[in-house]
């Protein structure tokens, strides 16, 4: 069993236990996502990135890989699997020969 696979089973065990499945529909899980990030945002505000709370970072952070790893799972992603794809493409988009130190988006370079 890989890491991504015993992380989303130990989720969805621990999700199972409390009956939660119930709520866990794509909808949601992209809303919690979004909300968690935010919350994750929330411990850089006003900040330096060295002034913020590494234990806030680490916690919030965890709440948004679960709820994506719960995401995935529920349209039956394999994360590794759309993760690399993910890379390839952004390698297509950003060739090193252009991109390498430039923040510039695709379409402008």
């Amino acid at each position: 069993m890989s890491d991504t696979q015993e992380i989303t089973q130990a989720l969805l065990e621990f999700r199972d236990e409390r009956d939660w499945a119930q709520f866990h529909n794509p909808k949601d899980l992209a809303l919690a996502l979004n909300i968690e990030a935010g919350e994750l945002l929330e411990s850089f505000l006003w900040k330096s990135s060295e002034q913020a709370n590494e234990d806030e970072i680490r916690e919030e952070l965890a709440d948004v890989f679960a709820y994506a790893f719960l995401l995935a799972d529920s349209y039956g992603l394999d994360v590794k699997q759309i993760v690399l794809e993910k890379i390839k493409k952004n390698a297509l988009k950003y060739p090193v020969d252009k991109a390498k130190g430039s923040a510039k988006k695709y379409t402008e370079l």
